[in-house]
């Protein structure tokens, strides 16, 4: 389920709604979480970011033979 993150008008306190795409598309209202006003609006946050123990370089490398020789310095 997705996370949209809002920020209050009043408290400038950042927070997170977990909702469906459908929720969000039927309009959100959320609530901030410490002074309860509904006086917020929705950030956009960076997406997601790709974490774990494997080896990303091999899997994710923009160097390499395909690109030509001399691409990775």
């Amino acid at each position: 389920m997705p996370l949209y993150d809002f920020i209050c008008d009043q408290c400038q306190q950042v927070f997170e709604v977990r909702a469906t795409i459908q929720e969000k598309a039927d309009g959100l209202e959320p609530e901030c979480p410490v002074c309860h006003s509904k006086q917020v609006h929705q950030i956009i946050s960076a997406g997601f970011m790709l974490r774990g123990g494997g080896n990303q370089t091999s899997a994710f490398s923009s160097c390499g033979p395909s690109l030509g020789s001399g691409c990775c310095g």
